[in-house]
């Protein structure tokens, strides 16, 4: 029998972080009516047609999202990215999230004496003055930007507020974050008491230049610019999600699940849980340390659950990491196999012990020798575990048994913790617990 092969690399384009059922069918209900009425603001007094999408450049996503309000009612909401056709808002559709009140008040405070500062440039009688006033306009436009920014305050499933410099790394924002439809539809039954269930985005318009995006297409969030703002908003970078399971790309220090007491109850599992409430007790068919970063399977079913389990005790899902060891190791590839168990007396640090503990296998390969800012060495290694014992990739790099050069950033078997481990579950290859397809999902290095 043919098997479907299904393969993710996370980048360019994001799979959808919520199902994209009964959003769909809206969203193409959606689509009908632009196409029927032929103006946006159908619900409104239809004065802002459809015409300019269809200019080349002028094709823009819209969104459906589907939530539910707090008496169990389905809501709709529709949103499109940017502003449209030079309306920031309009009847029937998710506010902008951008105070038009202070967005007004923005343009006064600097659009004018910009302007002006152009203008002034242009009839300079000497090149020195040219240059000041040009100079000044650099400057003033510097400050607009920054202050725009900060008229976005971008809601969290779990109540929180934060700026949008703090999103990226460095405050560095590509411009239009914040603007595209998924962050508006979110956004706003994040901050109207709703809980989102479904959200499905298309592409309506002449398609883009390089052809990426196409009229009527569905298509998921961007890399570049919501990506990284859904992850704030959900607490959770949700690689892929269906009927049965979800992937998740683990932060580094964040629990696969929850602890014991109220300060481990922070975790993959309780996060997830605020979105989807109805996900089995114990979720996490497999888990991470808590330092280490990278994919993590869920079951959104007690079936799938069980069927990934069984896939995970007959070794027939493949995972890989990458890591930072501290020093040059000289190896280029092998394989390590050593015996640990747990140290009562010093838990939860392993220990290796050659006649009661339980036997780890790991495959490694050398990928370069890199230098650090602070002037060290590192070796970049992929490791294939092919058994899954606590601490056992940390073990087999830090043991003198194993490699001998500890990870960067082990705090239990290294020399401490600065920032993070530089640990990452980078890739995982399974079968689908329920279709039987096999799913391969990759990530790009956080370090």
């Amino acid at each position: 029998m043919h098997q479907k092969q299904y393969f993710r690399t996370i980048k360019d384009t994001m799979n959808p972080p919520l199902p994209e059922y009964p959003a769909l069918t809206h969203a193409l209900l959606l689509q009908q009516l632009l196409l029927t009425n032929r103006v946006v603001d159908f619900e409104g007094e239809g004065k802002v047609p459809i015409d300019g999408f269809f200019f080349p450049g002028g094709g823009a996503m819209f969104g459906v999202l589907v939530a539910l309000g707090q008496h169990g009612n389905e809501v709709l909401l529709k949103a499109f990215s940017g502003s449209c056709m030079g309306h920031l808002n309009l009847p029937g559709w998710v506010t902008h999230l951008v105070d038009e009140e202070a967005y007004t008040r923005y343009l006064g405070l600097f659009d004018v004496p910009i302007k002006e500062l152009g203008i002034r440039a242009e009839a300079a009688h000497t090149e020195e003055e040219r240059r000041g006033l040009l100079a000044r306009r650099s400057e003033l436009s510097r400050k607009a930007l920054s202050h725009y920014r900060e008229l976005y305050n971008i809601a969290t499933i779990d109540g929180r507020n934060i700026r949008l410099e703090s999103i990226f790394p460095g405050g560095k924002v590509p411009t239009g974050s914040g603007d595209c439809c998924a962050i508006k539809l979110l956004q706003y039954a994040l901050t109207h008491h709703l809980h989102p269930i479904s959200m499905a985005e298309f592409f309506f318009g002449a398609p883009t230049k390089d052809s990426r995006r196409s009229h009527l297409s569905f298509y998921g969030p961007c890399d570049e610019k919501c990506k990284p703002i859904l992850h704030a908003m959900l607490t959770l970078d949700i690689v892929y999600q269906d009927s049965h399971i979800i992937i998740v790309n683990k932060d580094a220090g964040l629990l696969s699940v929850p602890g014991r007491g109220p300060q481990k109850r922070d975790s993959v599992e309780t996060r997830l849980r605020l979105l989807m409430p109805d996900l089995p007790l114990q979720c996490a068919v497999h888990r991470l340390d808590m330092d280490t970063s990278g994919l993590l399977i869920l079951a959104k079913t007690k079936e799938a659950h069980k069927r990934m389990n069984k896939q995970f005790s007959e070794k027939q899902v493949s995972k890989s990491y990458v890591a930072l060891l501290e020093g040059v190791v000289t190896q280029e590839k092998g394989k390590i196999e050593l015996p640990f168990r747990l140290d009562v007396n010093h838990r939860p640090h392993q220990m290796y012990d050659a006649q009661q503990g339980k036997w780890g296998t790991t495959l490694f390969q050398r990928i370069r020798v890199e230098r650090r800012a602070d002037g060290s060495l590192v070796t970049r290694m992929y490791f294939f575990p092919l058994t899954g014992r606590t601490h056992q990739l940390r073990l087999h790099s830090a043991h003198e048994k194993g490699l001998g050069h500890p990870i960067k950033g082990d705090r239990l078997y290294g020399h401490g913790m600065q920032d993070r481990l530089y640990l990452h579950a980078k890739a995982l290859s399974f079968h689908h617990p329920i279709t039987g397809e096999w799913m391969e999902f990759s990530t790009d290095d956080p370090f």
